[in-house]
């Protein structure tokens, strides 16, 4: 999946992916993970998501990584923020309040930009990216991410011949496939949200699971 796509969809606005409200599951669960106060978070992905907002709140700075720039500036709009802006290699960085964004590939993310981080909450990354690319995204998050800084992960598991990502089904085995190597791999939570997401069932889902993994470094 090309960088272009992704592009294409913030400036088409088909952006179904966006939430307008805060995740059920980093509300409930994000206490579990006990990332102290004060700490910074890796959103991987980000977009404009509001689950920055409510991670802010909790009174953590925020470090996104998201491609497209026009979703990075919607957020910090959105916030009635002003960002600075610098650049770091093949990145902009945009910054403002208890945010920090690097707009760029996340592929080329730097370590250094996150040595500060103390936990990750990744709601849509791994199940933007098609099976043959998550791998090399679990890989990337395990060579950047500190080894002391827990990760919790949001799956959809679908019947893939009913539909074609993206989001893309990624099942519990998969899940501990990319990850068991080098974490600790823990299912919290799975939930049946085939009624809360029914622009699903439009694009032909009879069935729809939502899970939650807490991850630490084995």
């Amino acid at each position: 999946m090309e960088p272009g796509f992704w592009r294409s969809r913030w400036q088409k606005q088909e952006i179904g992916f966006h939430q307008a409200d805060y995740h059920g599951l980093l509300l409930a669960h994000w206490a579990d993970l006990k990332v102290p106060s004060g700490t910074d978070v890796f959103v991987p992905l980000c977009g404009k998501s509001l689950d920055m907002v409510w991670l802010a709140e909790q009174g953590h700075r925020v470090v996104g990584a998201e491609l497209s720039e026009l979703a990075v500036d919607a957020f910090f709009a959105e916030r009635g923020l002003v960002p600075d802006t610098r650049t770091e290699g093949v990145f902009t960085v945009k910054s403002a309040g208890p945010y920090e964004i690097w707009c760029g590939d996340f592929f080329e993310m730097p370590a250094d930009a996150l040595r500060n981080v103390a936990g990750v909450f990744d709601r849509a990354a791994l199940i933007a990216l098609p099976p043959d690319m998550q791998q090399r995204y679990a890989e990337k998050i395990a060579e950047i991410v500190p080894a002391t800084a827990p990760m919790l992960i949001i799956t959809l598991e679908y019947d893939a011949a009913q539909m074609s990502g993206p989001p893309f089904t990624t099942p519990r085995a998969q899940v501990h496939n990319l990850y068991d190597a080098k974490f600790d791999v823990r299912e919290i939570d799975c939930r049946d949200v085939m009624e809360t997401h029914p622009h699903f069932a439009a694009r032909g889902l009879t069935s729809l699971e939502e899970c939650a993994f807490v991850l630490r470094r084995r």
